[in-house]
């Protein structure tokens, strides 16, 4: 169970102690996947076709090999941002939205709730 703080912390030091649901959304992984600028072009053109693609068509998007190509979208599989489907020797990949609309929208309002924090002396 959460623990519920009556104020927010007086430090930096003391805020990296307590747990908040600002903790739970900072995903490592996730950010690493997303600081890549080829991987954010490369969901970015999912994204924007808004349908399944080959490896191949991704890689029109940038100047990459396509088995650099490759790499990246898998990176961006293992962190939820993309799906996989294969046909036989084909991998068709698409923009995992749901997943990616939730998590974002997740931290967005943790950062909210810790920005109000001081003034609502909610959970911080």
């Amino acid at each position: 169970m959460a623990q519920t703080y009556k104020r927010p912390p007086g430090s930096p030091a003391s805020a990296a102690r307590r747990r908040a649901p600002l903790d739970r959304h900072l995903d490592p992984d996730l950010f690493k996947a997303l600081g890549d600028p080829t991987r954010l072009l490369l969901l970015s053109c999912l994204c924007k076709c808004a349908r399944e693609c080959t490896v191949s068509e991704v890689g029109q998007c940038c100047h990459v090999d396509l088995s650099v190509v490759s790499r990246h979208l898998a990176t961006l599989e293992r962190v939820g941002a993309v799906r996989s489907r294969r046909e036989g020797r084909t991998v068709f990949y698409a923009a995992e939205f749901q997943h990616l609309t939730q998590t974002l929208r997740a931290l967005a309002d943790a950062l909210d709730q810790c920005a109000n924090c001081r003034a609502d002396a909610r959970d911080c």
